[in-house]
């Protein structure tokens, strides 16, 4: 059993019930535990993957009532990604989850020129200085200059089960983003399909043959800045789809560009001491929330506002 617990993760497990008894194998786990087609042909195909009674099975096998039916997914490494000595702030962490609260100005996931000094260098670090053997799958991603909460996780399976809720939009993921003016009105929803640029493919547009995107906003504090000449506001946001840059493109839209923000911000290059406080475009992933895929009880997790954004904020009290 030790070398099974090297070389696997802990196993999901599923009891047949008296209404499944005859199903077969992957009915059942697609039925309670909500496996994929996927991960059952990745799992038959190892030694211990699939067991039934602790005998090793395949996905058709029928089952009888109080057969325990267990899958086990083999432990993963990210070869490709150089553990690095990061500090990586960890909000929450156990055998199938990690919600780090990213700072500004750290990639997620290593890419063409940023190969080091991303999240997922200082995340694989950590894991290996704990003695675990976890391939980085972050469920979802934030923008270089944002910054927040992100899960990633640990098995396949999760990944997988978040990526459904995700989709089916039962996560709550709530932003925090300070932007030039006041919406109008200061509660509503932006309706508004967003695509590249044609002409400068790495700005995101509002167009009508864009991809449906959906933002929810709410004005929490109103700022004015007498000798600027300027307004501003502290928005809360919720976004309906995840489009690449959605909350900045839809704000920018609206005729309220996040302050700080180099590429949709305002043209007249804004409010220089408030763009000198923040330093970067001024939105935070705040809050997380979502079941757990494998506890099945609603988890929610909030970050508090880094300081630069707290500064832009008295900045902006004043």
């Amino acid at each position: 059993m030790e070398n099974i617990e090297q070389s696997y993760y802990r196993p999901l497990v599923a009891i047949v019930s008296e209404a499944e008894h005859g199903k077969q194998v992957r009915t059942v786990l697609e039925r309670q535990l909500g496996v994929s087609r996927k991960l059952l042909s990745q799992v038959k195909l190892t030694e211990h993957g699939l067991l039934v009674n602790g005998i090793r099975s395949y996905t058709t096998a029928p089952v009888s009532a109080g057969d325990r039916i267990e899958v086990r997914m083999e432990r993963e490494v990210s070869v490709d990604i150089l553990p690095q000595p990061i500090a990586i702030q960890i909000v929450f962490e156990d055998e199938d989850l990690l919600i780090v609260n990213k700072p500004a100005g750290m990639v997620v996931h290593p890419t063409h020129g940023h190969y080091t000094g991303t999240l997922a260098n200082g995340v694989v670090y950590h894991w290996q200085q704990q003695g675990e053997r976890v391939r980085f799958r972050p469920v979802h991603r934030l923008d270089e200059e944002t910054s927040g909460l992100v899960a990633i996780a640990k098995t396949s399976y999760v990944h997988q089960q978040l990526s459904e809720q995700m989709q089916a939009n039962g996560f709550l993921k709530l932003y925090r983003a300070y932007v030039y003016g006041n919406p109008d009105p200061d509660k509503g929803t932006v309706d508004a399909p967003i695509d590249r640029n044609p002409d400068q493919p790495h700005i995101r547009i509002v167009t009508p043959q864009g991809y449906p995107s959906v933002t929810h906003y709410e004005q929490l504090l109103s700022f004015k800045s007498a000798a600027a000449g300027s307004t501003g506001a502290a928005v809360r946001l919720k976004l309906e789809t995840g489009r690449t840059h959605q909350i900045r493109v839809h704000m920018q839209h609206i005729g309220c560009p996040l302050i700080g923000d180099k590429m949709y911000g305002p043209e007249d290059g804004g409010v220089e001491a408030w763009e000198a406080a923040v330093g970067r475009q001024a939105l935070h992933a705040e809050i997380l929330g979502f079941t757990h895929p494998i506890t099945k009880q609603w988890v929610e997790w909030q970050a508090a506002l880094p300081p630069e954004l707290e500064r832009l904020e008295e900045i902006l009290n004043q």
